[in-house]
This record gives structure tokens, C-alpha cells and sequence, in this order.
């Protein structure tokens, strides 16, 4: 009796089975994110029935259409892991897949070798030998070079002449592994699916943050009439030389438009405003229009265009806010009352985040008039790029639809690439994650809470491995509406270690302005400033605390100029966490190879911060070396970045770090020229 077997061609397993593809977000669903310049991590799991040998490759296609191909090397033993990292270096979308192949020389090689040891099949290993590098000079694709190179090593296979082990050894030669190096012989060829990364501008995963209020900057109070005159575009733009000059690259903005009288908060969130008590910038729209312009106080919409003109020409751009609600006062709760929530006592419904309440703030109702508001909002971004803006701080858009973000950043980006969305979404994980599928090019962190080597440790390595295809990071050391305890009693010690931290691990990293003055008097019962500029003018002598020397803008600067001389810190996929015999030692390094940086040399820095603001810490960090491409068999140089001091260290190294001298070593790998 005979079976007749039905093979089913849509199998999910190819010939050679190609699992746990990485990085790719739900199954490619979504593209994965990177950045020009950046290194990727790639990684599979690849296995085969048997003990033949398998190569496996990364097959990476250029928004050009050029494909490079990577030999992918194992993981841990037992693991069938395959990795390879790559440089991805121009804007658009690239391709990836992951292919296999049976390794027919690694299998006769190490056949060859375990028989020759045991004395059999010898000659039959030779007849194997030739056949096989006979078939591999005449494939398609070999050069003539090296179809010669195998011919004639068929040749000495056969010389009996020789030793088996001579021609054994004629087949290891470093000309025969080149070839086989660049092109392998390959059998039972099996291909991945096809899966995308959209590569954006640097800009939109590395970088450095300022935030200031441009009415803060020139503000002057009146003692005679108890009055305040609003600082403006012009003044604040006194202000961009010293921002460049710490080398940060963006500067944010809250909102600069029209600010509600209706419900206007008044200093510290209280609810009883005075006359000259400017409002929460976030409260947006009044007589003097909405979104569509600028505050009246602050100047003209050409004051704000020739504003971003003098940013940019000190190689600063402009991120501005973009806030979708509205002041009782707003243009759109008379002409589009149907974008708001009406509650059952015919009030409007105003926001709220319980116990906080925002009496001055509607919020959109996006499942009303959905055409409208989605219009308008496009409309409104694209007014704005129109006057120079190519980055957008969108605020808490963990309130609205993810699916309008998801429409709204595509319809943007399809027509303005180069534009940067950046979500301030403190909020459940699933929710920050889904904003960063749906194009957000960043995301605020909770970086801003994580204090301890066990807390840092745990979150800069999800960031930089598991969340990475689809979430960047941005680390904010400190923002108008958070001033963490570490902060408020730490001192000017723990804003260094936050700089630092920040600085150093993420690729990018924000902070508010005030923050290089230690400003860090908490709200009893809040977790934010005392006399909050979110609601109040808010000067600072920036002269006076570089004369007395209290200021840390030294510091930070330092810190940014580090960042720029090394490619590797401006990554996120290439933190690498150590480990310390002391809780108050954290020890993490970045590290680019030759071949996969954008320089064309090996970067190699490692940070080990002392997270203790009070106290000196001492102990062994111990590196996992092979993490950054060094030796475990002899000691190495580095140099110390903050203070110039060179020494040798190895795998494991004492060290002590005094935070009231420098909270931080900064150690560049020397490596042999």
C-alpha cells in the first residue's frame, strides 16, 4: 500500500528555520527605528537538524537600494543565537532579512579534522574535499581569482604526495579563508522575511535639550508700580549664545501663544490671580487668538521667525510645544464648541489628573467632529514648520488617541521628514511604548525617578536592548512640573551625578533652564519647584552666578563636549551595563568598533558614576570586556576625560570617587596604535 505525502509550501519553518528576528516590532507591523549614524544590534535564532554546520548572514538593504552582507556570529553555546551589528548611515527606509545557509566547508573542515584524528576515511575525506571545492569555483558570482584559488587547492587535495594532514592544512590557509570569508559555499540557501527600519535624521535620536521660557528671559518687576514687564523674543535671544555655548543643539520652548484670563492660575497653582500674574503658558487662547499665533507680550510672529533665524545660525533648533487644548478663552470653544466635553450640568468638562485639577485647561474631545480637529491640528503643525520649526514637544499625548498620533506624525513625516516629534508621556509602560510605535521619534523617560544602581541598571538596559527598535529615550534630568527629592536635597553633588548620568547614558538628554543654578527648592507637598515658572515670571542673574561660581554650566558643558568628540555616547543600543562591590558605584560603558562607526575609529568610553551625593565610595568595578572588544590577558590605558589623569586599569580595578571633588570618572579606552 502506497502513501502519497503533501508537503505544505506555506510553512512557517523554512529549510533552515529563522526565528525571533531582531530588531522588528510586532511581527513588522511597525518599522523599527534608527537614526543616521547609528549602530544596530541584529539578531536571530537559527537552527538545523543534525551536526552540519551553519552559516547565517545579515542581508541589509540602503534606502539606495545597495545590500551589504554581514557574517552574523553565535551566541552563547546551546542558545542557536545569531548576531551582528551595522551601521545604518543615511535617511530613509531600509530592509533587512536574515539568511542561512548550510556551511558545506565548515562541515567537510571539521569532518576532515575528527576522521584524520581517528584514522579513518581519510582518502574518502579528500575525494570529498576536491568534489566540493571543484562544484565551488565554477558557481555563479565567484571572480576567476578566486575559482582559481579553489581549483587549485582540489589539486593539492589530491597530491598523494602529501600528507592528509598537509592537505588538510593546505585548505586553512588565510588565502583559502578569505575567499570562503567573502564567499562562503553555500547550500540549502533559506531566506527570512523582509522587515523595516526607518532610519530618521540624527537629530531625532541624539542630541541635546535646553528649556527655557522666553518671557522669563529680559522680565523685569517694577517696585514703584508692583508691576512686571514680560521678557520677549528679542530679549530671550540674548540668551541663545550661552545655550549654544554649553553645547546643547535644541532649544525648547513652552507654549508662546495666547494666554487665558478665564480660571488663570496664579503663583504656585493657586487659584486666586492678580491683575499682572501671566498664566500658565499651557492654558492656551484668548481675544488675541490660539495655536495660530504668539503671545502679544513676548512680540510679533516676525519677531518669533528672525528668533529661530538667530538659533540656528549658532546651530541651536527650536523645539516648540505643542499643546492641543484650550483656555476657556480659546477662539474654538465659540467657533467649534462641539471639539469639547459638555457634562451633565451643561458645564464644559475642564482637565483633570485627580488630585490635580486644571481649571484653566479644556481638553479636546477627539471622538467629536473627528475631520475637524484632526484638520486643524495638521494645519496647525504645518503653519509652524512653515516658521521654522522642524521639532514639536507634544504635551501629555498619552491624553489623546494613539491612533490620531499614528495618522497625524505619518501625514507629517510622509510630506516633512525631517520633523521631530518628542512625547511627554509620563505614564504607564504600554502607553509610552505604543506612542513610540505609532512615530513618536522620542519619549520622556522614567529616568527621572530611577536613583539607585539597581533602578539605573534595570532601566538603561531596557532602554538600550529591549525597547530600543521602537522607544527612544530622552533623559531629563529635571523639567518645570518634576524636581525629584534626590534633587531637592542632594545639592549641586547630585545635579552633577543626574548631568552626568543623563548626559552620558542617554543618547539624548534634556535639561530645564535653572537647573546648572541648583535651583531645587521643592512645593511643600509637591514634587516640583517652589514659585513654579509655569505660572510667574521667573529672571535669573545668569552673570552674577558665573562670576560667584556657583554655577555648574562649566560642568554641563563639559559634559556635551564629551558627547560631541565621541560618536559612542551619542548611542542608546550600545550601553552596556558593569557591575561594582559597591551599591553606590554604577558602572556602564558605550563602545563602536572601527568598522561600524560613522568616524571610522574604535570609540570606546566607560562611565562610573558615583551615585552617593554626600559621600565618598570606594570598591572594584568589574568590566565584561568582551563587551568592548578588549582582552582579558593584560591591563589597558584610559584616560580620564573630566580631569586628564591617565592610568592603567584591567577586568578588575579599584577605584574611589569623592562627589564634593567630581562625582564621575569619564574614561576613554586608549587603545594601542
Amino acid at each position: 500500500m502506497s502513501h502519497t505525502i503533501a508537503y505544505r509550501h506555506n510553512s512557517p519553518f523554512g529549510r533552515l528555520p529563522i526565528e525571533q528576528v531582531s530588531p522588528v516590532v510586532e511581527g513588522g507591523r511597525f518599522a523599527a527605528k534608527g537614526f543616521a549614524g547609528e549602530m544596530i544590534t541584529f539578531s536571530a535564532v537559527v537552527y538545523r537538524e543534525g551536526h552540519d554546520s551553519l552559516g547565517v548572514e545579515l542581508l541589509l538593504t540602503s534606502p539606495s537600494g545597495k545590500t551589504t552582507t554581514t557574517r552574523m556570529t553565535e551566541g552563547a553555546p546551546g542558545s542557536d543565537s545569531w548576531h551582528a551589528k551595522a551601521l545604518v548611515d543615511s535617511v530613509g527606509t531600509w530592509t533587512f532579512r536574515i539568511q542561512a545557509f548550510s556551511d558545506e566547508y565548515a562541515t567537510w573542515h571539521h569532518n576532515t579534522e575528527v576522521k584524520l584524528d581517528a584514522g579513518i576515511d581519510q582518502d574518502l575525506m579528500m575525494l570529498e574535499g576536491i568534489r566540493l571545492f571543484t562544484n565551488a569555483a565554477s558557481e555563479n558570482g565567484r571572480s576567476s581569482a578566486e575559482a582559481k584559488k579553489l581549483v587549485a587547492l582540489a589539486e593539492i587535495l589530491s597530491d598523494e604526495t602529501l600528507t592528509h594532514a598537509e592537505r588538510l592544512h593546505a585548505a586553512e590557509t588565510e588565502a583559502i579563508t578569505a575567499v570562503l570569508a567573502k564567499s562562503p559555499i553555500r547550500a540549502l540557501v533559506t531566506h527570512g522575511d523582509v522587515y523595516k527600519i526607518q532610519v530618521e535624521r540624527k537629530l531625532a535620536g541624539s542630541g541635546a535639550w535646553y528649556e527655557f521660557f522666553p518671557r522669563s528671559e529680559g522680565a523685569k518687576f517694577n517696585p514703584k508700580t508692583g508691576e512686571w514687564k514680560s521678557g520677549t523674543f528679542k530679549t530671550a535671544a540674548k540668551r541663545l549664545p550661552a545655550v549654544a555655548a554649553m553645547g546643547f543643539e535644541v532649544l525648547y520652548l513652552p507654549p508662546i501663544h495666547p494666554i487665558g484670563n478665564a480660571h488663570r492660575k496664579g503663583p504656585n497653582n493657586t487659584l486666586d490671580a492678580a491683575a499682572g500674574d501671566p498664566g500658565s503658558p499651557w492654558a492656551i487662547g484668548s481675544s488675541a487668538g490660539g495655536h495660530d499665533t504668539v503671545h502679544p507680550d513676548l512680540g510679533t510672529v516676525k519677531d518669533f521667525e528672525r528668533f529661530v533665524k538667530e538659533a540656528n545660525a549658532l546651530g541651536l533648533e527650536i523645539a516648540l510645544d505643542f499643546a492641543l487644548q484650550a483656555s476657556p478663552d480659546h477662539p474654538w470653544v465659540q467657533s467649534n464648541p462641539e471639539w469639547f466635553t459638555t457634562r451633565a450640568d451643561g458645564t464644559v468638562a475642564y482637565a483633570e489628573n485627580p488630585p490635580k485639577k486644571y481649571q484653566d485647561i479644556y481638553p479636546i474631545n477627539f471622538d467629536n467632529d473627528r475631520d475637524g480637529i484632526y484638520s486643524e491640528a495638521l494645519a496647525l503643525v504645518r503653519l509652524w514648520i512653515s516658521r521654522g520649526v522642524k521639532i514639536f514637544r507634544v504635551d501629555n499625548p498619552h491624553t489623546k488617541p494613539v491612533n490620531f498620533w499614528e495618522w497625524l506624525i505619518g501625514e507629517v513625516n510622509a510630506e516633512f521628514p525631517e520633523v521631530i516629534f518628542l512625547a511627554e508621556a509620563f505614564t504607564r509602560p504600554a502607553m509610552m511604548h505604543a506612542l513610540g510605535k505609532a512615530g513618536f521619534q522620542q519619549s520622556y523617560t522614567y529616568f527621572t525617578w530611577r536613583n539607585t544602581k539597581y533602578e539605573l541598571s534595570e532601566y538603561f538596559n531596557e532602554v538600550a536592548h529591549a525597547s530600543s527598535p521602537f522607544f527612544r529615550p530622552n533623559f531629563w534630568v529635571s523639567t518645570p512640573d518634576i524636581l525629584t527629592p534626590y534633587l531637592s536635597y542632594g545639592g549641586k553633588n547630585a545635579h552633577m551625578i543626574r548631568a552626568a548620568l543623563a548626559a552620558l547614558g542617554g543618547s539624548s538628554w534634556g535639561m530645564y533652564a535653572g537647573y546648572e543654578l541648583i535651583e531645587s527648592t521643592p512645593r511643600p507637598g509637591a514634587e516640583e519647584h517652589i514659585d513654579s515658572e509655569k505660572y510667574q515670571y521667573k529672571p535669573r542673574d545668569w552673570a552674577a552666578a558665573d562670576k560667584a561660581g556657583t554655577s555648574i554650566a562649566p560642568y554641563i558643558t563639559a559634559l556635551n563636549a564629551i558627547r560631541t568628540a565621541h560618536p559612542a555616547i551619542g548611542q542608546i543600543r550600545t550601553l552596556e551595563t558593569h557591575n561594582s562591590t559597591d551599591d553606590g558605584l554604577f558602572v556602564f560603558s558605550k563602545h563602536v568598533s572601527a568598522g561600524q562607526s560613522s568616524t571610522g575609529k574604535t570609540d570606546t568610553v566607560i562611565v562610573v558614576v558615583n551615585l552617593d551625593p554626600n559621600n565618598v565610595r570606594e570598591g572594584d568595578i568589574n568590566l565584561d570586556l568582551w563587551k568592548l572588544d578588549l582582552g582579558y590577558d593584560k591591563p589597558f590605558k584610559v584616560t580620564d576625560l573630566m580631569t586628564g589623569d591617565s592610568r592603567s586599569i584591567s577586568a578588575k580595578s579599584y577605584v574611589r570617587i569623592d562627589p564634593h571633588i567630581q562625582p564621575a570618572m569619564v574614561l576613554r579606552v586608549d587603545r594601542e596604535k
